[in-house]
């Protein structure tokens, strides 16, 4: 390893060791972590960056966002130059696993409603397709939660994916909460696994499709640290077109349906497994085809849950493992970096003013339309610049 390639790794595993502390600023007033009294004093340092000291807290995590950005961009670049090989890239990435496995869910509550769905099993006894978590007041979970009003609004999988990790964690939340995390840690190692097999199998740039997706900025904050369990459906489906392009069509169809149950948005993969079976019929079918496919037809369950609701970051993470396995794509990878950029700004009116009340709402909307917008313009131009290079080169 070069020492210009040490020294961009060493730096970018303080940032995510800052990252990992950064978390902690969030730590919710209503949350004791741990009774220690050591760890009470560390508790509250935290929170008073993050809660009382707002504007500080926002410039923090700016600066977080952008070193980011910018070693991701480095890296893409080195990859492209193919200057770095996947064995590294792994080392890199099981080091920022380890480390951001055990930090807080700094930007999302939702990690406390699958335990809180899955305690409804283990320790109420009931279900959580028809109560929801303001059925049993008085439980502690209740003072830190957002959203109790809600029935499961999940797949059938996810409940039986994770109730067993309530049961492992005996139903007391920091075991429970710890074992969620590493799960959902291991789904985001799995997936980039995947990515690297799939990319082997269609011959492409396996380090930056590695790159693309595992070391990509908002994978990074949606994946491992707010656990979201789009991961683990994302998991199911390029494990899904992994088998296929390994001919078990069964397995392959059994891990589709998987990826479903857990959350339902990858239903819309279906047309292209049947573009897939019936290719025969297709002319210049390929591989590389079927992933393109995929990838738009997750771009449109990406607009449709939008258009049902609103726009959240972590949603990106429909297109981003589709995109890691197209690197030789400009729209791809132009979209693995500027959609994540802008989207992860929006958090940034939440930290500096502590709710979501108007103005926020319109902000967002902002950020998302601009973000939206200069990828579209990216993409525009890009195409006119390659078909100008196209003509001129006649």
């Amino acid at each position: 390893m070069t020492s210009k390639l040490k020294f961009l790794f060493g730096s970018y595993i303080v940032v995510s060791v800052a990252l990992f502390l950064y978390s902690f600023t969030q730590v919710d007033l209503s949350l004791t972590l741990s009774e220690a009294s050591w760890w009470q004093i560390v508790q509250k340092f935290f929170q008073q960056i993050g809660y009382f000291n707002r504007p500080l807290s926002t410039l923090l995590y700016l600066i977080l966002i952008f070193l980011f950005f910018i070693f991701y961009s480095l890296f893409i670049k080195l990859a492209q130059k193919n200057q770095i090989n996947t064995e590294k890239l792994w080392v890199l990435i099981l080091m920022v696993t380890g480390i951001l496995t055990f930090s807080y869910n700094a930007f999302s509550y939702d990690l406390f409603n699958y335990i809180f769905d899955a305690k409804i099993i283990t320790f109420y006894n009931q279900t959580p397709y028809a109560h929801k978590a303001l059925d049993y007041v008085g439980d502690p979970m209740l003072t830190f939660m957002r959203w109790t009003h809600r029935i499961y609004p999940y797949g059938p999988i996810w409940l039986f994916l994770t109730a067993p990790l309530s049961y492992l964690g005996f139903n007391l939340f920091l075991p429970t909460f710890f074992l969620f995390k590493i799960f959902n840690s291991l789904y985001f190692l799995g997936t980039a696994f995947f990515i690297q097999k799939i990319l082997q199998k269609t011959k492409r740039n396996e380090s930056l499709g590695l790159i693309l997706f595992a070391l990509n900025p908002l994978v990074i904050i949606e994946s491992l640290i707010s656990s979201h369990n789009d991961t683990a459906m994302m998991f199911f489906a390029i494990l899904s077109i992994y088998l296929l392009f390994q001919h078990k069509k069964t397995l392959s169809i059994v891990s589709l349906l998987l990826s479903v149950g857990v959350k339902f948005a990858t239903i819309f993969l279906l047309p292209s497994y049947l573009y897939y079976f019936f290719r025969n019929k297709f002319k210049n079918f390929t591989n590389e085809k079927f992933i393109e496919l995929n990838f738009i037809l997750m771009f449109l369950a990406l607009i449709a849950v939008i258009l049902r609701t609103n726009f959240q970051p972590w949603y990106l993470l429909y297109i981003i493992p589709l995109a890691s396995l197209l690197p030789g794509k400009n729209y791809a990878v132009a979209g693995s970096i500027i959609l994540p950029f802008f989207a992860l700004l929006e958090y940034i009116p939440y930290l500096y003013k502590g709710d979501w009340n108007d103005p926020i709402p319109q902000v967002l909307m902002g950020i998302t339309m601009f973000g939206a917008f200069t990828y579209i313009v990216y993409i525009a131009l890009s195409f006119r610049y390659d078909k100008l290079s196209l003509q001129g080169g006649k």
